[in-house]
């Protein structure tokens, strides 16, 4: 199987604004989230949850300053890392991942030998 990351691009307005109900409701979605990676006969490796952009921080050569990369409105707040039997499988998985204020993107893992 290969293995894909998931990354979880989201506005994080849409947490500071929400409270604590929209919260327990996405993270319920989450908590869900590897029994459908399961059911799709995918295999949840791991994932994580990020901190706020605010807590970013950039080195670009000897340069080190607050802040991302680059100024959006959605920011990379989380991903998972999952095995799949091919991108069609990956795909099909990464539409139920939990991303209620932005969306996902998929990435093959490169592999080195």
């Amino acid at each position: 199987m290969a293995q894909y990351l998931i990354l979880i691009y989201e506005d994080e307005a849409g947490y500071a604004n929400g409270g604590e109900q929209v919260f327990g409701e996405v993270m319920e979605a989450h908590n869900r989230f590897p029994g459908q990676v399961e059911s799709l006969g995918g295999k949840l490796l791991g994932g994580n949850a990020l901190q706020p952009n605010s807590t970013a921080t950039t080195i670009r050569g000897d340069v080190v300053t607050d802040g991302p990369f680059v100024e959006s409105k959605e920011a990379l707040g989380g991903y998972y890392l999952i095995e799949a039997d091919d991108l069609d499988q990956a795909l099909a998985i990464s539409k139920l991942c939990p991303a209620r204020f932005g969306g996902v993107e998929v990435r093959p893992i490169m592999v080195f030998n």
